[in-house]
C-alpha cells in the first residue's frame, strides 16, 4: 500500500471514532450499576445493550472508553451466553453474571478484532464488558456481585 492510501485510509478512519461514539450515545441508554467486589463496592456508568440491535451493535466501532465505564448486556431468562470481538478494537473484560447478580465467569483481556467465541460456563442474565485489566485491577471475580436495581426489582 502506497504512502498516500495509508495516509487518506488513516484520515478517514479518524472521523469514525468520533462517529461511534456519538453513536453510542445516540444508541443507547444509560445507567448505573455497582459492583460488590471482596473489600470494596465500585460504581460504574453503563450503556444498556437491552434488545437485539443493541446487543449485536455492541462496542463495535469504538476506540475507546472511559475509565469505570461498560457496556450491560441484559438477556430475558438464562442462557448460555457468547460473544465476540468483531469490529471491535478495545480490549475488554467480559463478565458474565446470573439472574441474581452473582458471577458466573470473567473472560479477562479478549483480542480485539477476534472471531473467537467467548461464552458463559453456565446459563446466564447479563454480559457486563469492561476496559481489559479492570476486573483484576479491582479483584473482581466469581466471589463478587453486580447490583443493577431494575435487575433487583
Amino acid at each position: 500500500m502506497t504512502a498516500v492510501r495509508v495516509l487518506l485510509l488513516t484520515l478517514c478512519l479518524v472521523p469514525l471514532a468520533a462517529t461511534a461514539q456519538n453513536s453510542l450515545e445516540q444508541s443507547f441508554g444509560k445507567d448505573v450499576l455497582v459492583i460488590v467486589g471482596r473489600d470494596a463496592c465500585y460504581r460504574f456508568d453503563i450503556y444498556l445493550a437491552l434488545d437485539e440491535q443493541q446487543q449485536r451493535r455492541g462496542l463495535m466501532f469504538v476506540r475507546e472508553m472511559p475509565a469505570r465505564t461498560g457496556m450491560l448486556f441484559v438477556y430475558p431468562g438464562e442462557n448460555y451466553r457468547s460473544m465476540w470481538m468483531k469490529n471491535t478494537y478495545i480490549p475488554l473484560d467480559m463478565v458474565f453474571a446470573r439472574r441474581d447478580g452473582s458471577i458466573s465467569n470473567i473472560a479477562g483481556n479478549t483480542v480485539p478484532l477476534s472471531e473467537k467465541s467467548i461464552s458463559s460456563s453456565e446459563p446466564v442474565t447479563f454480559v457486563l464488558e469492561l476496559n481489559a485489566g479492570t476486573a483484576r485491577h479491582l479483584s473482581i471475580d466469581e466471589d463478587s456481585r453486580l447490583i443493577w436495581e431494575p435487575a433487583m426489582q
